[in-house]
């Protein structure tokens, strides 16, 4: 941002931004529409407040995102431009999608397309090539944290989970229906689990619920330590789509497909748009 919007490289302050409408909420703090004054370029301002970061021991992993998130470049994964603090708050200035969360898009029709599932999933598995070069493993990829710009194209935006390394991590993270089994029975992992997170997301984008879902944590857990899935019965819904799934969804970590096949696969090829735009209704 300070290359884009501020060329004198200065410091910010909630004095460069004029505020407008909230954006959403969440645990630790609350996202704005906000224009930075000199230049009138629109951003997505996240404020995380002090106490709340105290209170849940968070500091290390808001850092952590800070420094991941601000290092990445790709049209697909949303832009961190800076951050700055007062006494209270922590302010992040975030590239604005303006399309909001594809959660809600979900929410709204049940289900997507195939031509619609399948470009997100080519451009997250473009996303993720690119974040898996540098290291870094998302371990949160879910619809919540997916938002759309003005033309539909996906960006991934929140990296409150990932991590940057070389080596296996043995942390439990993420969020429950999408857990690779490796997680959930606490073993090393790498970044395989993200793409067993697609398998669970191209799922969803077209059942829309996710595979292994049921009544208790437990029995979530057996399932997908188990592999339990099953595909209802709906006729829009193709065989190469399902085999895609089935190749991804695999228990051995080593053997699940790469992203690089992912987007060679003949579902993805006959059915996602290469521009990445997916505008819907």
């Amino acid at each position: 941002m300070r290359s884009t919007v501020a060329p004198d490289n200065r410091e910010w302050s909630l004095d460069d931004f004029e505020i407008g409408r909230p954006l959403g909420r969440g645990k630790f703090g609350r996202v704005y529409l906000a224009r930075e004054r000199k230049s009138k370029y629109v951003v997505a301002l996240k404020i995380v407040f002090k106490q709340q970061i105290e209170k849940y021991r968070i500091h290390h992993q808001l850092r952590r995102e800070m420094e991941i998130q601000s290092g990445l470049r790709h049209p697909n994964i949303l832009r961190l431009y800076g951050w700055f603090h007062d006494d209270d708050r922590i302010f992040l200035i975030l590239e604005y999608a303006q399309g909001g969360e594809l959660y809600k898009e979900l929410q709204k029709y049940g289900h997507l397309t195939e031509r619609q599932a399948a470009t997100y999933i080519a451009s997250l598995a473009q996303a993720l090539a690119y974040c898996h070069e540098k290291h870094v493993i998302h371990r949160d990829i879910k619809p919540e944290n997916l938002l759309l710009d003005h033309e539909g194209r996906l960006k991934i935006a929140d990296f409150g989970w990932s991590v940057q390394s070389k080596f296996k991590r043995h942390t439990m993270c993420g969020t429950l229906d999408y857990l690779a089994p490796e997680m959930v029975e606490k073993k090393a992992h790498d970044h395989a689990v993200d793409n067993w997170t697609l398998g669970v997301l191209c799922y969803e984008f077209l059942y829309g619920v996710p595979p292994f879902e049921a009544e208790s944590q437990s029995d979530t857990f057996k399932r997908i330590m188990k592999v339990d899935l099953n595909f209802p019965d709906q006729p829009d819904v193709s065989s190469s789509t399902k085999d895609l799934i089935c190749q991804l969804l695999v228990k051995d970590s080593s053997k699940r497909l790469s992203l690089q096949k992912i987007m060679e696969h003949p579902w993805i090829v006959t059915n996602a748009n290469p521009m990445g735009s997916c505008k819907s209704g």
